[in-house]
């Protein structure tokens, strides 16, 4: 059944505010804003039980400043391990550290503990939506075997395969195919209670690999390997048979930076194309999250991204747009043409070239650029050590740089 099916019955009043298709991360943390906000939500996912994904298991920074600001950061953390501290090593030596505020999770036990947040006016409904009918004034959503919904809203949460987008006419431009490959797996220390750093990243070498955070999560240790390669290549199944001498092979001194360690179940993995939604610009329907644009995950923005979607959404626009009776097109475009949505969605897109040239590419220019990049840290590593706020300064001139739309990451 597809958006031309026949709903049933006419209606003039509509069964919610806004109706939110897809219970994953993007569209529960819509839902615990909206809900607050005091719209009648209805949040709409095929799983009651949230099942357990390779997605997004760290975030910090800017992530958990935003999740303050939306009075999330409760939640997250009740889910979560805190930590503070990230060495990062670069060819078997300390290139420098990260202070600040990082959670690590398993993303299925977050997911849950945001639902378990959700306010008393926002509706959970479990079932496969077949069928939608959009407008300006009301959008009908059809769940198989179930009646159908009604809302003034439809916010699409539902990453870039649901077929919904191709019922509506919604493509997806591809920016890059295969951008990158995030593995993911479980670590243990041998003959230690502990490892001797709490978090991690090790950085690669300029042979496709980008970079392994190693962090703790409820439990366990986890670790994230972002890689530019191949998914055929041989070396993708040399570290899903032997991951230990894979991973010896490729971060020189691994075991003397953390400790003795094994890996412990298997290897996850998650391909990842980059693409970007087109002719989404319609009468009462809004795309947040990867269902608007994806993200390369080596860039460790992508939570950044979906963060902007929902706040810039939750907060300013929808506002607006409730004190009026319909939600053309015109309304919608203006938050699809939001200058900090924007400048995130193409900061993201800036990031994932760079971290793909920085781990890939051998000619003269990147070689150099790459020598630069590290001597850099290395530099400003070493001026933290003589002088702490000096260091704090160039920190701070160094992500205004990074996060200028006009200036390469590099």
């Amino acid at each position: 059944m597809t958006i031309k099916q026949s709903f049933g019955r006419p209606v003039t009043e509509t069964d919610t505010d806004i109706a939110i298709v897809g219970g994953g991360l993007s569209g529960t943390l819509a839902a615990c804003i909206l809900g607050r906000a005091g719209y009648r939500v209805t949040l709409i996912d095929r799983h009651r039980v949230i099942p357990e994904e390779f997605r997004v298991e760290k975030i910090g920074a800017e992530q958990v400043a935003a999740l303050q600001r939306l009075r999330l950061l409760g939640s997250v953390s009740a889910a979560a391990v805190a930590f503070d501290d990230v060495v990062h090593v670069h060819k078997g030596s300390i290139l420098d550290r990260t202070n600040g505020r990082h959670f690590g999770f398993r993303y299925n036990k977050l997911v849950s503990a945001l639902r378990a947040a959700l306010p008393a006016n926002v509706s959970l409904v479990f079932g496969q939506v077949n069928g939608v009918q959009t407008g300006a004034s009301r959008q009908r959503i059809s769940i198989l075997g179930q009646d159908e919904i009604t809302a003034r809203l439809l916010v699409l949460a539902t990453g870039i395969g649901d077929i919904l987008h191709r019922d509506l006419g919604i493509s997806h431009r591809s920016v890059a195919e295969k951008r990158s490959l995030a593995l993911g797996f479980n670590l243990s220390p041998i003959g230690a209670k502990s490892f001797r750093h709490v978090a991690l990243t090790y950085h690669g070498a300029s042979d496709g690999i980008d970079h392994m955070n190693l962090f703790p999560v409820p439990g366990d240790t986890r670790a994230n390997l972002f890689v530019f390669r191949d998914p055929r290549d041989p070396w993708i199944k040399s570290l899903h048979e032997s991951p230990k001498d894979t991973l010896a092979a490729i971060f020189p001194s691994l075991s003397e930076a953390i400790g003795d360690f094994e890996i412990v179940g298997a290897v996850d993995s998650w391909l990842s194309d980059i693409t970007i939604a087109e002719n989404c610009q319609q009468d009462g329907v809004v795309l947040i999250g990867d269902a608007f644009q994806s993200s390369c995950p080596a860039t460790e923005i992508g939570v950044s991204r979906l963060l902007m979607d929902v706040e810039r959404l939750c907060t300013v626009h929808i506002p607006q747009w409730m004190a009026a009776s319909a939600f053309d097109r015109t309304k919608i475009a203006a938050y699809y043409g939001d200058p900090q949505k924007q400048e995130s969605d193409a900061l993201a897109l800036q990031l994932a070239a760079h971290r793909r040239n920085l781990a890939t590419n051998t000619d003269l220019r990147w070689r150099t650029r790459r020598q630069i990049h590290f001597l850099r840290r290395r530099a400003v590593h070493a001026v933290a050590n003589l002088s702490p706020a000096l260091a704090e300064k160039l920190h701070r001139l160094a992500e205004r740089h990074v996060k200028s739309p006009a200036r390469s990451p590099a």
